[in-house]
């Protein structure tokens, strides 16, 4: 990495395509007609696979990004400034979470509905930003390879005994909690085994650090993760198999017949070394400010395809119902709409907050002085009201 390179782009740019294959990959899998996914056609299999790999490209970068940042300084521990801002960034992508899930009208009639609960990729982020803090707190006066031993620890279990736990309904939890550890009510996504690919992120981003000054750092580093990652999707499944026949244990012939995780984990690296390779014409600042603008586009494409607050959105109207010409040039549009929309939102955000800000006193003054003199006049009223019945002096 050059030393004089802050910011690794190809990261930034990673970030960008998984966002992008996001955008297009809700529209499209949300308003296709039913009758056109045809498991038989050979394009639509390409797109469903590399639709695939876009949440688990994104966990990880996200905890790849966090971790780099939070471990650069000097500062270690809770003198580290990085915690503080991880907390308020993992409260807060808590809180959008639950927000972009609110409706508007059913709150004005005093209901929740069930949906508000469901937990998303924002929710899951933010609680695994607060994870990977805590692990690093709770490692930081260790020697210095148990930070990096525990995360990754921690993905080989989430990942190896995902077929135990996926079955488990945890109906004892209330629905709220419950819904971060199982999909049975409908949750999109789960901290469980979500969290795996994050911390396996933060375990990247301490390895980068640790060799940020080797000469041949990418060197070494994109043909190790171009091979370990496709032997983990060549073969993986094959050293399950192996596993299983061998101890007669039957988590490992359960992961042989769903192995997901280990295969996209291999497809993570595989993306990795791309990026790398191609890292020198990965500059361009349109491309790398989407990168490091993903939460806005994160939230305005949830307004504008789900009607976040109102409901009102293109999947309510068009809801599993579009051609495939129509949905793919449909989804170009909702790429670019999107994309230009938080861009503009992030070029004038201060501003936008300020107005905001201003709005909201305004209307807090407002407020206070027509419930000042609401009290008064009900006093005054009151009191009338008293004097007329006998019960209160002129």
């Amino acid at each position: 990495m050059d030393k004089k390179t802050k910011r690794l782009y190809f990261i930034d740019a990673m970030r960008a395509w998984a966002i992008l294959m996001m955008l297009q990959g809700h529209f499209i899998d949300g308003l296709l007609d039913p009758m056109f996914r045809d498991t038989s056609n050979v394009a639509f299999n390409i797109w469903k696979y590399f639709r695939g790999i876009t949440a688990p490209v994104f966990f990880t970068v996200s905890g790849f990004i966090f971790t780099f940042l939070l471990i650069k300084g000097d500062k270690t521990g809770l003198q580290n400034p990085r915690v503080k801002k991880g907390v308020k960034r993992g409260l807060e992508l808590l809180f959008i979470g639950y927000l972009l899930r609110m409706n508007l009208f059913g709150l004005l009639q005093g209901k929740i509905y069930d949906s508000f609960y469901l937990v998303d990729v924002l929710h899951c982020i933010g609680l695994s930003l607060l994870g990977i803090i805590g692990i690093y707190l709770l490692t930081q006066n260790r020697k210095k390879f148990v930070f990096p031993t525990v995360l990754l620890g921690i993905t080989l279990t989430l990942f190896l005994f995902e077929p135990a736990y996926k079955t488990w309904g945890f109906s004892f939890l209330p629905d709220a909690f419950a819904n971060y550890l199982t999909k049975n009510n409908g949750s999109v996504f789960t901290i469980i085994p979500w969290f795996g690919y994050a911390v396996f992120g933060s375990f990247l981003s301490i390895i980068f650090t640790k060799f940020k000054d080797f000469k041949y750092l990418y060197f070494v580093a994109i043909p190790l993760f171009a091979a370990v990652g496709m032997a983990l999707v060549s073969y993986s499944s094959k050293l399950f198999l192996l596993l299983s026949q061998t101890t007669g244990l039957q988590l490992f012939a359960d992961i042989y017949f769903n192995n997901y995780l280990f295969i996209r984990l291999g497809n993570v690296l595989v993306v990795f070394s791309i990026f790398m390779l191609i890292r020198g014409i990965l500059k361009n600042s349109t491309l790398l400010k989407i990168g490091q603008s993903t939460l806005s586009v994160y939230i305005v494409h949830f307004i504008i395809l789900y009607g976040s607050f109102t409901g009102v959105g293109l999947y309510r109207f068009f809801h599993h119902s579009l051609t495939p010409a129509v949905a793919i040039s449909g989804a170009l549009c909702f790429m670019v709409i999107c994309t230009f929309t938080a861009l503009r939102y992030e070029d004038n955000k201060e501003v936008i907050r300020l107005k905001i800000a201003t709005s909201v006193r305004f209307a807090l003054v407002k407020g206070e002085v027509l419930a000042t003199s609401g009290f008064q006049t009900a006093k005054t009223l009151f009191f009338r009201l008293l004097r007329r019945v006998g019960l209160a002096k002129n």
